[in-house]
Formats: C-alpha cells, structure tokens, sequence
C-alpha cells in the first residue's frame, strides 16, 4: 500500500466532511443517496480529491457497457477474503459518486470501483488501480455515447502504458482492441453473446471473419488473443488448467461471465480461485436485479436491461412461456433520449409470452412489438399490468430509469 497512514490535508478533510454533510441533506429530504452531490461539493472543494482518498488503497477499476454493477459486486465480496473493501456499489460511478463511495472507506484496504465508459481514462488518472476489469463495450444510450469504436479509441489512448494489470474479455474485438496498447493484460474468455457492434475491425475497418468463439480480421491480422482464464459452462479454467465450479444466486450465462472475469481479479491480489468462487455466492441481488418481490398477492422478478446486449442476455434467463412478462421503457436523460436501439432487440424471443407495456416510452415499444408479431396490452402502470396478467410469478423487464420507478412502487 502506498503512502502514509493519513493522506488527507486539511482542505481534503474540510471536502469530505462538507460532501458528507451535503449527502445527508439531501437523503433526508428524500432526494436518493445524496452520493453524487456530495461528491460534487467535495471536488469543488479540492480539485485532488479522488487521488488523494485512492492514494492509501489498492484500487480495482471495472468499466463495460454491460454488467459493471454486479462485477463490481462480485469483485468486492471477493477481495473482502483479504481485507477490508470500500466500494461504490449503489452504481454512482462518474468521478463525483465514485469520490463520495471511497470518503467512507477510511479503514479499507481495497477500492473497488465501477467507473462509467467515458470517464475510464480520468478516473484511472486519479486513482493509480493495481487492476482494471473491461468486459464489453456494446451500443448505449445513443444521444450520450459516442460510437463504440470512439469509447475502445478513449480507452486504448488513456491506458496506453498503464501500470495495472488489465483483465479484459477476449471475445470482444473492441475491448482487445482498448485494451492492446497496455503492457500487462490478463486474457479472460468469458464470451460474447451479443456481436452486432464488432462485425468490422477496430485496428483496420476490415470485414471480421467470426469462425465458432474465435474471431480475427481477414485484411491486418488482427486476432483474438489467447486466453488465461475462461468460462467453460459451469466452471471457470484457470490458467493452470484447473476447473472451478461457479455457485451463483445471480441467474444467467451473462453473471457466470461476470464471475469468471471477477476471479481473474482476485487471482491479481492474491485470493485463490476457489476461495474467490465461494464468497460471489453471497450475492442474491444487485442494486435491486433479480430481486423478487411480492406485490399484489404476485411474485415479480426485476430484470434490468437497458440496451441490446442486456435485452438480450435477459431473455436468455427468462422462464419460459407462458410466463408472463411486462416491459417497461423510459428514455429520461439517464437512459438516453434516443429509443430507436428498440429497432437492434430480438423481440421475438418473447414469442409464447403474454407481454404487457409500460412506461413513458410504452408507444415506441408498442410499434416495435406490433412489427416483431408480438401479442401485447399496453398498460397505463404497473398495477394494471399486474392485473392483466395471467397467474403464476411475472418477470419484469426494465431499462435504468423504468427500474427504478419499479423498485419505488413495489416498496424495493
């Protein structure tokens, strides 16, 4: 661990103290966590500090489009084998949540933290991580996010040289290509469902040519690398060759991918396989998904998905007809405003399922499932939706903002 046992200057203090006070404020008068304003307030205070609360500790950086919460929850429970975590898990993960998360880790001995794709490069800056995790990028939130090949550009130029061990997903052209410019990379081939934003090759333009699991391109010779750890059905490979089986409560291929991903994180600080496996299995839910919960006499399953990789990876998990499923889409400014990524989802996996439509964007869903063949109901909120619905558990499918309508009406 680097630094002395108190690197806060006074003024630092001072930051965290005020953030602190602000957070508070803003959680008693009912305004969520108060995370990211009182980090906002504390970095206005002292410029510094991020770096200065990250200075003492070992951190872990984890950044994707898809899964960066519940690695970042993975990874955390893992690490906690070996000291004390502090994590910013409620999934605030631009700089001034990300701040705020580590001002309440005084004791901890590891910081691990999701960071948001854009801000990757300046977090790492700030933070120094012994690790950073990168496990896909994919289209999102189309309005904010420049095009994926710009983000696997700002990610190969800002850890270009970087001293951390990189730990990143083989299977996704764009995340080799982000992550080839740095000198010590751990290869994990956790698989790749959704390919519809790597078909051309990031190094050149070429054509990919995507044989089986492997990939490469025809024209520079770009290729998929080889992998020291691999998510083999219900075991991770180690790079010894040794299988270890994965208990999860989380469902789906899509959280085994995230755990084969997390050992090979702890594998970096030291915690074995094994040990690592058997503390992910703690996590029942993340921040809420694949909670189930009782409402109006029904069980509801809260599924987020919030672009076409999640969409995808989720109908996966769901059980199968004729459960009912109710979708619910918003396109507030946290989600993006642009919903023509509705056109990019497969929504004819729901065939067989009674479907109803929720939402402030339930319309432009309606159009999309009208166009898939999809039987449906468009209903006004989730109480009549819950009254539409045939018996039996309902699974619930939402993108961010719509998720956390949810979890308020149904008390989660």
């Amino acid at each position: 661990m680097a630094g002395n046992s108190d690197p806060l200057t006074p003024r630092a203090k001072l930051a965290v103290t005020a953030g602190k006070a602000v957070a508070a404020a803003s959680r008693a008068a009912g305004r969520g966590s108060g995370s990211v304003i009182g980090g906002r307030v504390a970095l206005k205070l002292d410029p510094d500090l991020l770096a200065r609360l990250a200075q003492n500790l070992d951190v872990v950086l984890v950044s994707a489009t898809n899964g960066k919460t519940t690695t970042t929850r993975l990874i955390a429970e893992a690490l906690r084998a070996a000291g004390p975590v502090v994590s910013n898990a409620l999934g605030a993960n631009m700089p001034a949540g990300i701040t705020s998360a580590l001002a309440g880790g005084s004791d901890a001995q590891y910081g691990v933290i999701e960071v948001d794709e854009k801000y990757l490069a300046g977090v790492a800056r700030d933070t120094d991580p012994k690790c950073i995790a990168l496990l896909n990028l994919s289209r999102d939130q189309l309005d904010r996010a420049a095009e994926t090949r710009m983000l696997a550009e700002n990610w190969r130029e800002g850890l270009a040289g970087s001293k951390a061990v990189i730990v990143a997903n083989c299977d996704d052209p764009l995340v080799v290509w982000a992550a080839s410019s740095s000198p010590n990379v751990v290869w994990v081939a956790a698989g790749q469902m959704w390919k519809d934003d790597a078909w051309s090759c990031p190094a050149c333009g070429g054509v990919m040519q995507r044989p089986g699991d492997d990939w490469f391109c025809g024209e520079c010779g770009f290729r998929r690398p080889t992998p020291s750890w691999a998510l083999s059905g219900d075991h991770v490979l180690d790079p010894h060759g040794s299988a270890w089986p994965i208990h999860l409560q989380l469902p789906g291929r899509a959280n085994k991918a995230n755990a084969a991903s997390s050992a090979a994180v702890a594998a970096v600080f030291g915690v074995p396989p094994q040990v690592a496996l058997e503390r992910m299995y703690q996590v029942q839910a993340v921040a809420g998904r694949y909670d189930v919960v009782q409402f109006q006499g029904r069980d509801l399953r809260l599924l987020l998905a919030k672009n076409p990789a999640g969409w995808l990876e989720t109908f996966s998990l769901i059980d199968p007809p004729p459960t009912p499923v109710i979708l619910s889409v918003n396109a507030r400014s946290a989600d993006g405003t642009d919903t023509s990524w509705l056109w990019d989802v497969d929504y004819t996996r729901l065939t067989g399922h009674p479907i109803c439509v929720i939402g402030d964007r339930k319309l432009d869903l309606a159009v999309r499932l009208e166009v898939a063949n999809q039987q449906f109901q468009v209903c006004d909120n989730l109480d009549q939706a819950v009254e539409l619905c045939p018996p039996g558990r309902i699974e619930v499918i939402a993108n961010y903002t719509a998720f956390q309508d949810l979890r308020r009406r149904v008390g989660n």
